[in-house]
């Protein structure tokens, strides 16, 4: 008798062991505060322990890919718009929409323009987490050298004719070896010590940072519709958008394209060669942490359209469809898009979290940090637009990062350029099959 007490009490000690759930992330910023989150949640749900592991970007991917393949990925982990559409596609999702009528969650709490975007034929593929917008970094010390006061940078316009009073600025900033100013007698485009403005790289199908909101200001849109099967890159005012751009290095206002490329605009920043770059908010803790000099975020200038406009982005949990505990997975992803995580996530300032009024309290901490990011919630506050929905969105990135470099590089017009990538990209489309059926 007594051994077969014993026998129940092992088995009994067995059955309550926590279930552990994995999660992968790949910003490392940003553990201290997932971190926290998991201890919280734990406390609340002891049943429950929460393994979370961290790779840089790149890696990232390849390992969540490796994962897929060998049936041992995490059960939760970070999504991005660009890369979960293939995913449910191949039926790596669960599906979230039954788990959120099941327990009436609050989707009303979050910004809006998140949730939509992961969302297809009535599937919900992630909940959200953040959400970025795009601004200028200004160098401060080099501006008022120009002349260049704060409440100029702060109502720049532009246009792709002459690039209006942005270019203006641009000129100003822009300084050669012998000192001499871009907009002042005896400027040498080939010899430049400091680029007024500076983008690191081509941008891709999205042209997030780089060129976006200048095309988008100037009345281009990627598609007619999310999901639609046809892109709309041979727009003319995307082309007229992206010569413009390409034209800044032939006057030595930005650094030669394969130059900026290899360094990328934030590097430049940095290292005072560019005076002003346009960048996301997730790097808002890069610049505070790097910059050793007086700089701030200022709004992305006024187009032809009287707008200011930015790529309203936003990331999320999703849960992979091979897990074998789906359930507790959900647990976590609700707890992770719930006022309680995402509180402590604005408190460590790094991003802006997705739930409504918590931006400000991440704003606030940023500010306490000497980062006046303002001008980034201005920006979510502005025309905002959505990534581009589409499937076979790696091929279509190739594609148009191929196209987009040949044309900042100076090697091919963008008109001709954008008109055959995107008779590739649209043929690509139309023969496409219609997404699957995700697993539940």
């Amino acid at each position: 008798m007594a051994c077969a007490a014993w026998l129940l009490a092992a088995a009994g000690t067995a059955t309550a062991q926590p279930t552990t759930v994995k999660y992968m992330m790949w910003d490392s910023i940003q553990l201290p505060a997932y971190r926290q989150c998991a201890a919280d949640f734990e406390r609340a749900n002891p049943d429950l322990r929460i393994k979370i592991s961290q790779a840089g970007w790149g890696d990232y991917w390849t390992a969540l890919s490796i994962g897929f393949i060998a049936d041992s990925a995490p059960d939760v982990f970070v999504n991005h718009p660009g890369k979960y559409p293939e995913y449910a596609r191949n039926g790596l999702l669960v599906d979230l929409a039954p788990y959120i009528r099941r327990d009436g969650l609050d989707l009303a709490q979050y910004t809006p323009g998140l949730l939509p975007v992961w969302q297809r034929d009535g599937r919900q593929y992630g909940l959200p987490k953040d959400w970025d917008t795009v601004g200028l970094v200004v160098n401060l010390a080099q501006a008022r050298q120009a002349g260049v006061t704060l409440a100029e940078l702060q109502q720049m316009r532009w246009n792709p004719q002459d690039g209006g009073s942005f270019e203006r600025v641009i000129r100003r900033l822009t300084v050669d070896a012998q000192g001499r100013r871009a907009d002042e007698p005896g400027f040498d485009a080939r010899r430049v010590a400091v680029h007024g403005f500076q983008i690191g790289s081509a941008g891709g199908m999205t042209g997030q940072v780089e060129w976006s909101h200048f095309a988008v200001s100037n009345g281009f849109r990627y598609q007619p519709a999310p999901w639609a099967r046809q892109f709309l890159y041979d727009d003319p005012r995307l082309a007229e958008t992206l010569d413009w751009l390409a034209g800044l290095s032939a006057r030595g206002l930005s650094a030669p394209f394969q130059n900026a490329k290899s360094l990328g605009g934030g590097a430049m920043f940095i290292a005072g060669k560019a005076a002003m770059v346009p960048e996301g908010s997730w790097m808002v803790s890069y610049f505070a942490n790097q910059a050793k000099f007086e700089y701030t975020w200022v709004p992305l200038p006024i187009g032809p359209t009287g707008r200011r406009a930015s790529m309203l982005n936003g990331l999320a949990d999703s849960i992979w469809a091979g897990s074998r505990h789906k359930e507790a997975a959900w647990r976590w992803v609700k707890y992770l898009a719930s006022r309680e995580c995402q509180q402590v996530v604005a408190g460590h300032g790094v991003v802006f979290p997705a739930i409504l009024g918590l931006a400000e309290q991440a704003q606030a901490v940023q500010r306490r940090r000497g980062a006046d990011t303002g001008a980034l919630l201005q920006m979510a506050r502005e025309h905002t637009y959505a990534t581009p929905m589409a499937d076979d969105a790696a091929q279509i990135e190739e594609l148009m990062k191929g196209a987009i470099e040949s044309v900042l590089a100076g090697r091919e017009k963008a008109g001709p350029a954008l008109k055959a990538a995107n008779t590739q990209v649209n043929r690509l489309l139309q023969r496409g099959a219609p997404a699957a059926a995700p697993a539940r």
